[in-house]
Formats: structure tokens, C-alpha cells, sequence
């Protein structure tokens, strides 16, 4: 089996990711981020959707982004809107944050000898934010085979993202025919110590529509 590393937030787009991975025969590592992030229960839940799928290993890596602060998601003086999903890139968006988890996930593909990384950012329900975009999932792969050591010596790197082009309808969909249990996943940007959801972020309302679009029963715990 060849390895992959692949990003685990906790969330439903991630998790559905780690079973797209999974379905498709790779030896699943995942890798999730302890950022400072105002959600702390993600990171529980990702721990328990990695073992509901059977990940080979599972690295859980600190890096505290809070301390710059600029983002309703790192830094508590900022609210989370809830006022609905408007234009532009809103103040949950975290500053570089995509490229910093791909290069940790870089890094660790590389000392596993893995030429396969997994990231699920989605470009089509997504709230404005630049590193969920195609055109940047691509300039980072370019990156990565200019900037390692593998890549030198003729082991390129691919940068998967299997939900980038799909609705959430479409990823609901494809998660539970895979056995996804979207129970276990956290999605809300300020969900409680035990993962209850508010039910009225832009995290929150995707997640609400995406279900209702698939005409499936949303298990989102709510407070």
C-alpha cells in the first residue's frame, strides 16, 4: 500500500477526505493541527474519526497561531459572525493557515517516504477563503517539487483534494456511502468543550444546508 498524509481537522470535509483516501487503498497517516483555534473539540473528534477509519498513525502538532491574533477563529476578543454568509473574505479566515499545515504535512510525507498528502478545502460552499482555491492547491504542489530533497532526486509529490470542485450536497453524499459517521465530526467554529455545535456560523449553516440539499438526517449535536 502506498502512504499518504492526510489533513484531519475533525470536521465533515475532513473526514470525508480520510475515507476518500482510505477507499482508494492508501496507508492512511493523519495529521492534525493544534493551531489555538477557538473549537478545541475538533481536535477530539478528529482523534475519534481516526480510529473509526484505521489510520496507520496519527500525529497531533502544535502550532499556535493565536499568538498573532487577526482571526474570530484564533483570537477570543474577535466574535464569530452569525449574521449569515456574506462577500468577501470574512474574519474567520486564518492567516496562512492552509500553506502551514500542507508544509507540516509535506514535512512528514517526506521522512514516511510518501508522495501522496490529502487536504479537503472545498471551493464551491466555502466562506471566501483564498488557500481553498484549485489554482492554490496547485502552486503548492509546484512548490513542493522545487523544494525538496525527494522531489531532487526524482520523487514528486501530489497534493489531493477530492472535494475541492464538489457541493456539500456532494460531499455528504460521498462520505456516507463510504461509511463516514458524520456524528463524530465537529464542524462549528465555537463549538462547546463537548462538541455541541451553535447552529448559526457560516460553519454551521454549510453544514445545516448540505444536508438538507442531500435529503439525508443531519446528526449535528446542537447546544
Amino acid at each position: 500500500m502506498k502512504k499518504a498524509v492526510v489533513l484531519l481537522s475533525g470536521g465533515l470535509d475532513s473526514a470525508t477526505t480520510l475515507a476518500v483516501a482510505h477507499d482508494q487503498q492508501f496507508e492512511c497517516y493523519a495529521l492534525s493541527v493544534d493551531y489555538g483555534q477557538r473549537s478545541r473539540s475538533e481536535l477530539d473528534s478528529a482523534l475519534r474519526i481516526g480510529k473509526m477509519i484505521g489510520v496507520h498513525d496519527h500525529q497531533v502538532i502544535r502550532v499556535d497561531l493565536g499568538a498573532f491574533g487577526q482571526s474570530a477563529l484564533t483570537d477570543q476578543s474577535i466574535d464569530i459572525p452569525i449574521e449569515g454568509i456574506k462577500e468577501g473574505i470574512p474574519i474567520t479566515y486564518v492567516p496562512a493557515r492552509n500553506t502551514i499545515m500542507l508544509s507540516l504535512a509535506l514535512a512528514w510525507a517526506e521522512c514516511l517516504t510518501s508522495q501522496d498528502i490529502f487536504i479537503g478545502v472545498n471551493a464551491v460552499d466555502y466562506s471566501g477563503y483564498p488557500d481553498c482555491r484549485p489554482e492554490y492547491i496547485q502552486a503548492f504542489e509546484r512548490m513542493t517539487n522545487l523544494a525538496t530533497k525527494a522531489a531532487c532526486e526524482g520523487s514528486f509529490f501530489k497534493i489531493h483534494a477530492p472535494l475541492v470542485n464538489l457541493s456539500k450536497r456532494e460531499i455528504i453524499q460521498l462520505g456516507t456511502k463510504l461509511g463516514v459517521d458524520y456524528g463524530l465530526t465537529v464542524s462549528c467554529y465555537q463549538a462547546d468543550e463537548e462538541g455541541l455545535a451553535c447552529g448559526v456560523c457560516d460553519a454551521c449553516r454549510l453544514r445545516k444546508a448540505g444536508f438538507l440539499a442531500a435529503g439525508i438526517s443531519d446528526p449535528t449535536r446542537y447546544s
